[in-house]
């Protein structure tokens, strides 16, 4: 039945877009008549009157508007997939606005998108760098990446990097000087580096755990950054304590610039997710970066 009347169902949709067979017949280069017998055929097949015809408008009838409805996103959705299909066999282009934070662009965005914007020269991408709750519908964003715990549940998740840690490091010098705390309650009197959250406005409480049981510790030191990079830096400087991810850091600790303290309270979080709103109408070249960035381990 759909093979039959697949090519008459769609001039229907054209004629009752455009309410006119004059109209649909100019964009779809055929005559009138044709059109009008393919509907005609078409409602004698089904048995259903589809259109209702006066000497000046066409329109859609009760039944052809649930028909319309049902058949446009389905339409849309396999000349979409067709697209990406014919696409994939040819130059991808398009341009693609991401949010993300500045661990997540550094250490997994970038990295990847750098092999995969040369393989597809086409693909144009924005990447804005903020830490951040950026609303991603509103700022007009493809996408946006966040830690698998504070993606919003009414958005589509791709995981796109492993679970990874936040880890307490200092400075040889500033631990000759102060001594190593041993618990995250000794914090108290060291100097610490602390971070602001730009959305709540106040300062990141590190977070610890203890036998399944969380902690988390409000810190006091002279400085206070929003980026990451100047936090690493202050602590290389001997200004005090950080609380960062353990992949930024490690290899300055196999390396013996830092030490990396308090390790049996330092949890695993959940790692990074792509997220966005919806899984439909998708352009060949989001579809081709989700893949890519994909966490397969």
């Amino acid at each position: 039945m759909l093979k039959e009347n697949f090519n008459e169902l769609q001039i229907f949709l054209v004629v009752a877009r455009e309410r006119s067979f004059t109209k649909a017949a100019g964009k779809l280069g055929v005559s009138q008549s044709a059109l009008s017998h393919a509907v005609k055929a078409l409602e004698e097949r089904l048995n259903i009157r589809l259109l209702t015809r006066t000497t000046r408008s066409v329109a859609p009838t009760e039944i052809g508007e649930k028909i319309i409805a049902c058949l446009e996103p389905r339409l849309a959705d396999l000349e979409q997939e067709l697209e990406t299909l014919v696409q994939l066999n040819g130059p991808t282009s398009g341009n693609i606005r991401i949010s993300a934070g500045e661990h997540s662009a550094r250490k997994l965005l970038w990295p990847k998108l750098k092999p995969f914007l040369q393989e597809y020269p086409e693909i144009n991408v924005e990447l804005h760098v903020d830490n951040g709750f950026i609303d991603i519908v509103d700022g007009r964003y493809d996408a946006g990446v966040r830690l698998g715990e504070s993606v919003d549940k009414d958005m589509i998740a791709v995981r796109i990097g492993p679970d990874f840690r936040m880890v307490v490091v200092g400075s040889p010098d500033y631990f000759a000087e102060k001594g190593i705390p041993q618990t995250p309650h000794e914090l108290q009197y060291h100097k610490c580096i602390n971070m602001r959250l730009p959305t709540a406005g106040g300062l990141y409480h590190w977070e610890f755990e203890k036998e399944g049981k969380p902690l988390r510790v409000r810190v006091e030191g002279q400085l206070t950054f929003n980026l990451l990079s100047e936090r690493i830096d202050a602590v290389l400087s001997g200004f005090g304590l950080a609380c960062v991810p353990e992949d930024m850091v490690e290899d300055r600790v196999k390396s013996g610039e830092l030490i990396q303290v308090l390790d049996a309270w330092c949890p695993s979080f959940p790692g990074y997710y792509l997220y966005y709103p919806s899984r439909k109408q998708h352009p060949p070249a989001f579809a081709l970066m989700i893949d890519m960035l994909r966490d397969n381990g």
